[in-house]
C-alpha cells in the first residue's frame, strides 16, 4: 500500500498552477468576507486617489533637497528638469493628501459616535501609499479602525503602516479587489489620481448608471481645479453618450467641510 500521499488541497504546486486559478479566485472572494464579518464590518466609505501624493511637509522637504543638489541652471540636464517638474507637481498635489487625512479623521470620529453597530462606517482604501495612506492615516490619528484592500504590484510598497492589521488584505486579482471596494461601500470619495483612479471612478459610475450595483451611493469628486481641468463632463452630454441626469451621480467639492457634510447627510438618511 502506498503511504504519505498528499491530498490535492495540500499540493502547493497544483494550487499555484494555471489550472487551479478558479480555486485561487474563490479563496480571494471568500476569505476576506469571513474576516470582515468576524470584525462586524458592514459599511465602508471608500477613498480613491493617487499613490504618488505625499504630505505637504514631506513634498516640500524633498523638493528643497533636490533643488539644493542641482547644478547651476546652465548645467541642468533634461532628466533633472523632468524630475524637478515632477517634484513641484507633488507639492501641488500634497494639498489633497493633507485634506484626505483630515476628511478621514472627521468621518471616523463621526462613525465612532454612532450608537448602533449597523450605523458605523469604516474608511476603506487601496492600502498603498499616497491618498490611500492618507485615508488610513486619518482614521488612525483619531483612534479608529480602517480597511486596506492592497494589491500585489512590483513597483509599490505593501499595505501602509496606518491601516488596521486585522483589516488589511493583499489581493492578487484586480477584479476581486474591485468587488470588495464596492460591495460594502456606502459612499465613495475620489481624490486626484491617475489611470487607476480613473478606472475605479468610471467603473463605479457605470455600475450605478446601469443599476448593477443595486444601491445608490454618494460619489464625491474632491478637488474642483483638478476635476474640472481634467474632464469636461458636459462634452459627454453634448455628444449624446450619457444622459444629462447622469452627471447628477456625483458631486464635485473643494473642501473638507463640504465633503463631510454631503457624506454624513446622505448616510444619516439611510440610518
Amino acid at each position: 500500500m502506498t503511504k504519505n500521499l498528499s491530498k490535492a488541497y495540500s499540493n502547493k504546486e497544483f494550487l499555484n498552477s494555471h489550472e487551479a486559478r478558479p480555486i485561487r479566485v474563490q479563496c480571494e472572494l471568500i476569505e476576506p468576507e469571513i474576516r470582515l464579518r468576524e470584525k462586524g464590518i458592514e459599511n465602508t466609505i471608500v477613498f480613491f486617489g493617487s499613490a504618488r501624493s505625499k504630505s505637504l511637509i514631506q513634498a516640500q522637504e524633498e523638493l528643497a533637497l533636490f533643488k539644493k543638489n542641482l547644478p547651476s541652471k546652465s548645467e541642468i540636464s533634461e532628466e533633472n528638469k523632468a524630475e524637478l517638474a515632477k517634484k513641484e507637481s507633488i507639492v501641488k498635489l500634497s494639498k489633497y493628501y493633507d485634506e484626505a487625512v483630515e476628511l478621514s479623521a472627521r468621518l471616523t470620529e463621526w462613525s465612532n459616535a454612532q450608537d448602533k453597530p449597523e450605523n458605523k462606517y469604516y474608511v476603506c482604501s487601496g492600502g498603498g501609499p499616497g491618498m490611500m495612506e492618507a485615508a488610513n492615516k486619518g482614521a488612525a490619528e483619531v483612534g479608529g479602525k480602517s480597511i486596506a484592500l492592497g494589491i500585489s504590484l512590483p513597483f509599490e510598497q505593501g499595505v501602509n503602516q496606518y491601516a488596521t492589521p486585522e483589516l488589511s488584505f493583499e489581493f492578487h486579482y484586480f477584479f476581486v479587489r474591485k468587488f470588495y471596494f464596492l460591495y460594502h461601500a456606502r459612499a465613495v470619495v475620489v481624490f486626484p489620481g491617475g489611470f487607476g483612479t480613473m478606472d475605479e471612478l468610471f467603473e463605479t459610475l457605470t455600475l450605478i448608471q446601469t443599476k448593477k450595483l443595486g444601491k445608490q451611493i454618494p460619489i464625491i469628486l474632491y478637488g474642483r481645479e483638478f476635476w474640472e481641468g481634467l474632464i469636461n463632463f458636459e462634452q459627454f452630454i453634448k455628444w449624446g453618450v450619457i444622459s444629462p441626469k447622469d452627471v447628477e451621480l456625483f458631486k464635485i467639492v473643494d473642501d473638507v467641510e463640504n465633503a463631510y457634510s454631503l457624506i454624513t447627510t446622505n448616510l444619516e438618511k439611510i440610518n
